[in-house]
């Protein structure tokens, strides 16, 4: 079975499959027209990709039964596109959570004591105490989570650990469940920022989730707060976020953006990072060496077992025709 494998992936998982006797091609810089014309003329079965877009131009006219996403979300995936070719769609979910729930407390930290604002007087040679001693701390300030699934639940016991109240909305959060996390359950997001000094963003992109914390979210959320997002760019209304900012000293940190460029490098065109109390990461919640290496386990056992039974763990879709079928 041929496998291509685009954007960077450890050199010993590629390794280990050509152990297991796939076919690899590897090429961590193939994107847009130049993918999808490889893609076609390699006769290509399995595509791996991590933040590389896989559009209905990839998969026409393709012989691939199946495209992972080494990672959780699947959104840069044509996945209508995918079931209509009968082509599988599989993706790694949790196996970076712990990495983004790290990030996201890292940020948390870096809101409240202004870490980055701090490097950056120093590394201009100016000393400035007095100014950056002005913090609030975290012990007893409320957490408020949007979302409640794999990294959600991971940002419990780490607020635990700061001695910070938690509380959550999830469509998927009942009573009992949250009794069970330890968290007080909102009926809203609304209800979270209104009741929150630090609200964090964990759900998937979905149509209904698209815009989620909006102009209503902002002004219920209370001035000053903080407001940290690992999750996708496109959950936030970014207008409404830079209104919160600029009108209600909102200090937000974001890790992901609705316009993110298609390469690991380039230019960064979103302005909101310029905003004072805005800070911004290059969306590298999943990237560190132990989730890495946790999803590339996870993605040579997906392969292993759609070579080996036609069956494909993690699916997320249902393909009304299929090269398994």
């Amino acid at each position: 079975m041929k496998v291509m494998m685009v954007d960077k992936f450890p050199d010993s998982a590629v390794a280990r499959l050509k152990e297991l006797g796939f076919e690899v091609l590897y090429n961590p810089d193939l994107k847009g027209e130049a993918l999808a014309e490889q893609v076609k003329t390699s006769r290509v079965e399995v595509l791996v990709v991590r933040s590389s877009r896989v559009t209905e131009a990839v998969l026409e006219g393709s012989q691939l039964g199946l495209v992972i996403r080494a990672g959780s979300g699947y959104d840069t995936i044509d996945v209508a596109a995918a079931s209509r070719r009968g082509i599988y769609v599989s993706n790694c979910p949790g196996k970076n959570s712990t990495a983004v729930a790290e990030l996201a407390f890292g940020l948390i930290l870096a809101l409240d004591r202004r870490l980055p604002d701090n490097v950056t007087q120093l590394r201009d040679k100016k000393w400035n105490k007095k100014e950056f001693s002005k913090a609030r701390g975290l012990a007893g300030r409320t957490l408020g989570l949007i979302g409640v699934g794999q990294v959600g639940r991971l940002m419990i016991p780490r607020a635990r650990a700061f001695e910070m109240p938690v509380v959550a909305w999830s469509r998927s959060l009942t009573p009992e469940k949250a009794r069970e996390l330890g968290v007080e359950r909102k009926s809203s997001p609304e209800e979270v920022a209104a009741a929150a000094d630090v609200v964090s963003v964990h759900v998937a992109l979905t149509p209904e989730t698209k815009s989620l914390c909006g102009e209503k979210f902002f002004a219920a959320m209370r001035r000053g707060a903080y407001f940290v997002n690992t999750s996708r760019g496109e959950v936030v209304d970014e207008g409404a976020l830079k209104k919160a900012v600029q009108e209600k000293g909102i200090r937000a940190a974001l890790d992901v953006y609705a316009k993110e460029p298609p390469t690991t490098s380039g230019a960064f065109e979103d302005d909101i990072v310029e905003l004072p109390g805005v800070y911004g990461t290059h969306h590298i919640g999943a990237s560190t060496d132990q989730a890495q290496e946790a999803i590339a386990e996870e993605t040579i056992r997906i392969i292993r077992e759609y070579r080996d039974t036609g069956q494909v763990p993690n699916v997320v879709n249902q393909p009304s025709l299929t090269q398994a079928r």
